[in-house]
C-alpha cells in the first residue's frame, strides 16, 4: 500500500500545463479578493461584536471570565482546524486531485471526516467532563486564589467547547471547497459567529442573571449554525462525506503524519497568546479583557488580508509543487509577500499611531469600559502592532513548507520562536508589572518579538533550500514602500491632532459619532495618500495581479 492514489491520470503536454499555470496566476488576485471582500465583513462585524460586548461586560471579572473561557477552544480551533489540520490536509487533497481519481478523492474525504469526527467527539466529551481540570490549567491563579472565577470558567468551559468539534468540522468542509476553489463560502462562515454572539448579547443575555453566559451559548450555537451552512455546497460539488472511521487509509495516515509537526509550525503566534492569557490572569482584573481587545484590533488586517492570502496560496502552491513548477512556486510566494507588506507596513503604523482614538471610538461606552482600560488597552495594542509585520509574513511563509509537505522545519523553527517568547515574558512581564502596573503590554510585547524571530527563520530558511528566490525589484519596492508609509503618518499625525484625537482627554469628550466621523476622516486621508504616492511612484495593479503579470513588468 503506497501513500499516492492511484491510478494516475495522463501527464498533460506542456501548452497544456502552461495554459493551466496562466489560468492559476490570473486568478490568484481575485481569489484573494473575494476571501478578503468577506473577511472584511465578519471583521466588520466582529468588530460590531466587541462594541456590543464592550457595552454588555465591558472588562469586569466575568467578562474575564468568558473572554478565558471562549480563547481555550478559540486556540484549538485555530490549532487544528485552521492550523495543523488545514496545512496538512489541502496539500494531500490537492495531490489527491491532480493525481488521482474522483473516487479516490471522495473515498478520501469520508475516511477524514469520519476519523476527525470520531477524534473531536471523544476529545469535547472528556474537556467537558474535566472542565475544572482544563480551567485550573488555563487560569492556575483564579484556582489558587478566586474560587468565583474559577468555578464560572469551569462552567463557561462546559458550554464554549463543543464549539470545537462543530467548527473543526467545518474547517473540513472549507477546505474541501477551497481546494475546488469556492472560496466565497469557508470565507463568509465565519460571520455566523459574530451573528449568533449579537443576538445572544442584545437578544439573549436580558434572559440570564449574568450577561456572560448568555454569550457562552451564543459560541455553542455559532459552531452548530457554521457546520450546517457549509454542508448544502458540499452536496452541491458532490462531496458531501459520508462519514466513515478508518485509522489505516493511506491518505488519512499521512494527513496525521503530517498534522502532529504542523501543530507547531503554522500555530506557534495562537500558543504565544494563549501563554499571554494564562500569564494576564495572574495580573491585575481587566488584564485578559485589554488583551483581548487590542489583539481584536490587532487582527483586523491579520485576518482580513495575511489570511485570505494565505487561503488561496496554499492549494496554489500545493498545484505548483505536484506538478514540478519550480519558478512559479517562487514566483508566487514573491508575489504574496509584496502583497502582504503592502498591506502589513501601513497598517503597523496606523494602529502604533493612533492606538488609543481608535479604541476610544470603537469601545469606550457607557460605565463597563472606563478611561483606564482605553490606557492600558492602548499599551497593549502598540505592543502587537510592533508585530503585525511579522504576525502577516509568517501567513505568507510558512504555506511554503506546507504545500511541499515539509512539516520538520516550521517544527524546528516554531519550537525556537515559542521559547524565545517564554523567555521574553519573563524579561519583559517582571518589571513592568512590578514598577509600572502594566504587565500584559510586557506579554504582547514578547509574542511580537517572537513573531519576528519566527518569520525571520522561516524567510531564511525558504533562501537555504532554494525554494524562494526574491525578484529583482525589491530595492525599487521598499523605496516606494517606504516613502509612501511615511508620508501616510505625517498626514495621519497632523490631522489627528488638528481634530483633537491625539488629546485623549478631550477625545473622549466627543460624542460616539463625532469620534467615529473623526476616526474615519482621518483614516480615508491616511489611505488616499498612500494609495496615491504609491502610484506616483509608478505602482500600478498590475503589479498586484499575480506572479506572472509582476514579472512580466519587471522585464
Amino acid at each position: 500500500m503506497t501513500d499516492h492514489p492511484t491510478p494516475k491520470k495522463p501527464e498533460p503536454d506542456s501548452t497544456v500545463k502552461g495554459a493551466l499555470k496562466a489560468k492559476i496566476d490570473s486568478g490568484l488576485l481575485r481569489s484573494s479578493g473575494v476571501v478578503s471582500f468577506f473577511t472584511m465583513l465578519s471583521r466588520v462585524m466582529g468588530l460590531i461584536r466587541d462594541i456590543v460586548l464592550a457595552r454588555v461586560i465591558g472588562a469586569e471579572a466575568l467578562a474575564d471570565v468568558f473572554f478565558v473561557a471562549f480563547k481555550i477552544p478559540n486556540f484549538f480551533r485555530r490549532l487544528f482546524a485552521e492550523g495543523a489540520f488545514a496545512q496538512a490536509f489541502v496539500p494531500v487533497l490537492g495531490e489527491y486531485r491532480e493525481k488521482g481519481t474522483q473516487a479516490a478523492l471522495k473515498e478520501l474525504t469520508d475516511r477524514v471526516f469520519g476519523t476527525l469526527g470520531l477524534s473531536l467527539f471523544l476529545l469535547t466529551l472528556v474537556i467537558i467532563l474535566a472542565a475544572p481540570l482544563m480551567a485550573g490549567l488555563f487560569a492556575p491563579k483564579w484556582y489558587l486564589n478566586d474560587p468565583f472565577k474559577f468555578n464560572a470558567t469551569a462552567e463557561m468551559l462546559r458550554i464554549t467547547f463543543p464549539y470545537l468539534m462543530f467548527i473543526s468540522m467545518t474547517g473540513v468542509a472549507g477546505g474541501i471547497l477551497n481546494s475546488y476553489d469556492r472560496f466565497a463560502v469557508p470565507a463568509f462562515t465565519p460571520i455566523l459567529l459574530n451573528i449568533s454572539m449579537i443576538f445572544a448579547a442584545l437578544i439573549a443575555a436580558p434572559w440570564f442573571d449574568e450577561p456572560a453566559y448568555a454569550l457562552a451559548w451564543g459560541v455553542f450555537a455559532a459552531g452548530l449554525l457554521q457546520f450546517i451552512f457549509q454542508l448544502p455546497f458540499l452536496a452541491r460539488i458532490h462531496m458531501l462525506p459520508q462519514p466513515r472511521i478508518d485509522w489505516r487509509h493511506p491518505g488519512v495516515r499521512k494527513i496525521l503524519g503530517l498534522m502532529g509537526p504542523a501543530i507547531f509550525g503554522v500555530s506557534v503566534s495562537q500558543i504565544n497568546l494563549l501563554l499571554d492569557t494564562m500569564l494576564a490572569t495572574f495580573l491585575p482584573t481587566g488584564s485578559v479583557s485589554w488583551l483581548y481587545y487590542s489583539d481584536r484590533l490587532s487582527e483586523l488586517p491579520l485576518g482580513v488580508f495575511a489570511v485570505a492570502i494565505a487561503t488561496v496560496l496554499l492549494p496554489n502552491l500545493s498545484r505548483h509543487h505536484a506538478s514540478s513548477s519550480t519558478e512559479a512556486y517562487s514566483q508566487t510566494l514573491d508575489w504574496a509577500l509584496r502583497i502582504v507588506l503592502f498591506i502589513a507596513v501601513p497598517a503597523a503604523a496606523a494602529l502604533m499611531l493612533l492606538a488609543e482614538p481608535i479604541l476610544s471610538t470603537l469601545f469606550l461606552y457607557g460605565e463597563v469600559m472606563t478611561p483606564r482600560d482605553m490606557a492600558m488597552a492602548t499599551l497593549s495594542l502598540r505592543a502587537y502592532s510592533l508585530g503585525l509585520i511579522a504576525f502577516m509574513l509568517i501567513k505568507v511563509l510558512a504555506p511554503g513548507f506546507f504545500a511541499r509537505q515539509d512539516m520538520r522545519t516550521p517544527v524546528r523553527i516554531g519550537v525556537i520562536a515559542m521559547v524565545s517568547n517564554m523567555i521574553l515574558n519573563l524579561l519583559f512581564v517582571v518589571p513592568l508589572h512590578f514598577y509600572w502596573q502594566v504587565g500584559h503590554a510586557g506579554l504582547a510585547l514578547a509574542t511580537s518579538v517572537s513573531a519576528f524571530i519566527n518569520a525571520s527563520m522561516l524567510f531564511f530558511a525558504l533562501r537555504a533550500k532554494g525554494i524562494y528566490a526574491p525578484s529583482r525589484s525589491w530595492v525599487r519596492f521598499f523605496i516606494n514602500l517606504g516613502l509612501a508609509v511615511t508620508l501616510m503618518c505625517t498626514v495621519l499625525f497632523f490631522f489627528s491632532r488638528y481634530l483633537g484625537a491625539l488629546d485623549s482627554e478631550l477625545w473622549q469628550q466627543f460624542s460616539w459619532w463625532q469620534r467615529s466621523g473623526g476616526m474615519a476622516a482621518v483614516c480615508t486621508a491616511g489611505l488616499v495618500v498612500y494609495a496615491a504616492t504609491l502610484w506616483l511612484c509608478g505602482v500600478r495593479g498590475a503589479d498586484l495581479r499575480g506572479p506572472a503579470k509582476a514579472t512580466a513588468r519587471e522585464h
